[in-house]
């Protein structure tokens, strides 16, 4: 009997160390301690019966034939073997119960490892794509003024547009702190010509006919478009003005010369109100009206003006562009005003940093 409650305390222990905290272990064990147990260690000794009192004589009688010997041995071996039979069925029974739940979370632990590596290789697999998408030079040209597509993801649209997030001659800035001089007057040699415009998505740009010119210095730059931003990309002293013109020139070098013209509310403006008659109904449409326009109209009647090195202000926002910001806003309708504000609420890109640039002014 005590071989058999060793081999199953064995059988406990190669079960493992998670075993000692199951309650049928720990059920297993207590049995296993109680049937060791000698019965003489759960039977009073007869030392610790109290002494009989000494009994009074009693008359003789005659003695009867001794009784045959019961065989006392034989019961007490079947009644040991019927004990050790449903000790042994027990301890199967719960070997068998700590097996099943030592399989089980053998089970648990492989499935849980299992999701796990699957989950690390999904991360390792997303995150190589996202590194190999990264490292490839985007070409992109969708862009806009708000949201992922705004001024300030620019430069990760397009690998050709980074000067939009890295030049440090961008335009617009912030007119102030310009050292007044005798600025030069600009030379207008403009006149009648036929147009052509479009609404880009991103403004309404005209384009206007050969044979306009301005001179800056000693270089000749050609007119070659204009269009509108709202509100005015320039500011003068941190304000700005409701709405503004570009005036867009090249020379024959290649040089890029933009003046720009604030506009706020008033009267009305005139070449402005021959664009918006003409105003494709969809997008990406050129219209070529048969009229003509005077791009003088453009123009303030004062010619005192800012100037500094800038870039173009929108993508690819190549620098080196000559800007000239005319000091006095002409005037356009609350309702000429509106009208581009239904197309375009906001077509405008932030100021930019001036990075120690000289700003000049007229007188």
């Amino acid at each position: 009997m005590r071989n058999l409650i060793a081999m199953f305390a064995c059988s406990c222990v190669i079960l493992g160390a998670g075993a000692a905290n199951d309650p049928a272990a720990a059920a297993a064990a207590k049995l296993a301690a109680s049937v060791s147990r000698p019965a003489s260690a759960m039977v009073p000794s007869k030392k610790d019966e109290p002494a009989p009192k000494p009994a009074e004589p009693a008359p003789k009688k005659a003695e009867p034939a001794p009784k045959k010997a019961e065989p006392v041995a034989d019961k007490s071996s079947a009644s040991e073997e019927d004990a050790e039979v449903e000790l042994s069925a027990k301890i199967a029974e719960r070997l068998a119960a700590l097996r099943e739940r030592q399989q089980a979370r053998a089970t648990a632990t492989a499935r849980a490892k299992k999701l796990a590596d699957a989950k690390r290789r999904q991360d390792e697999q997303a995150a190589a794509a996202a590194a190999a998408i990264a490292a490839t030079p985007k070409h992109g040209t969708v862009w806009s003024y708000e949201g992922e597509l705004g001024p300030a993801n620019w430069s990760k649209i397009n690998v050709d547009w980074a000067k939009c997030g890295t030049g440090n001659r961008q335009s617009p800035i912030d007119l102030r702190d310009g050292i007044k001089v005798n600025l030069e007057q600009i030379s207008f040699d403009y006149h009648p010509s036929s147009f052509s415009e479009v609404n880009n998505g991103h403004t309404i740009e005209v384009t206007v006919g050969s044979g306009n010119f301005i001179t800056v210095g000693n270089t000749v730059y050609e007119l070659q478009q204009f269009h509108f931003h709202r509100p005015s990309e320039e500011k003068v002293n941190g304000k700005g003005t409701e709405m503004v013109i570009h005036l867009v020139h090249r020379s024959a070098e290649g040089k890029v010369a933009i003046i720009a013209v604030l506009l706020e509310r008033g009267q009305s403006h005139r070449l402005m109100q021959t664009i918006w008659d003409n105003l494709p109904l969809e997008k990406q449409d050129v219209v070529s009206p048969s009229i003509v326009i005077d791009p003088s109209d453009a123009l303030p009647e004062r010619r005192e003006y800012f100037t500094y090195m800038g870039s173009l202000t929108e993508p690819p926002c190549t620098e080196g562009v000559l800007w000239m910001v005319f000091k006095q806003p002409m005037q356009a309708s609350p309702a000429q005003m509106a009208l581009f504000s239904r197309l375009y609420p906001l077509n405008a890109r932030p100021t930019q940093s001036t990075a120690g640039r000289m700003i000049k002014e007229s007188n």
